[in-house]
């Protein structure tokens, strides 16, 4: 078993040829042991160049609205009245303590959504 890291595409198209070259091996054998050594390598790879950032606050919201079929109003009740919650939506106010945890209480937004990422 020879194992390296893997710093460009062509050393991970290697390595995921021999992961699915192992899928088959069986825990504790040293195929089992090289499996698992690859996958970590190639996730850790994976994870450097091709991250995914977080989205800012609004986005999270209208993504969730989405998906349960909401509209702006149907948020009044979580973050105010009608002028506020045009305000946030368009990015001229930011969401409050209260309207945060709101939005978290009720439509299951995650709180690192609704904080938004580190500048």
């Amino acid at each position: 078993m020879i194992i390296k890291p893997i710093r460009n595409s062509s050393d991970q198209e290697s390595a995921l040829k021999r992961i699915e070259a192992l899928m088959s091996a069986r825990t504790d054998t040293t195929e089992g042991d090289e499996l698992e050594v690859l996958a970590t390598l190639v996730d850790a790879y994976e994870k450097e160049q091709y991250s995914i950032d977080a989205p800012n606050p609004v986005d999270a919201i209208k993504f969730r609205m989405e998906q349960m079929g909401l509209d702006r109003k149907d948020l009044e009740p979580f973050m105010g009245s009608r002028s506020r919650v045009s305000e946030v939506m368009n990015k001229r106010r930011g969401l409050s303590l209260a309207m945060i945890r709101s939005l978290h209480k009720n439509l299951d937004i995650p709180l690192d959504a609704l904080i938004g990422p580190e500048s």
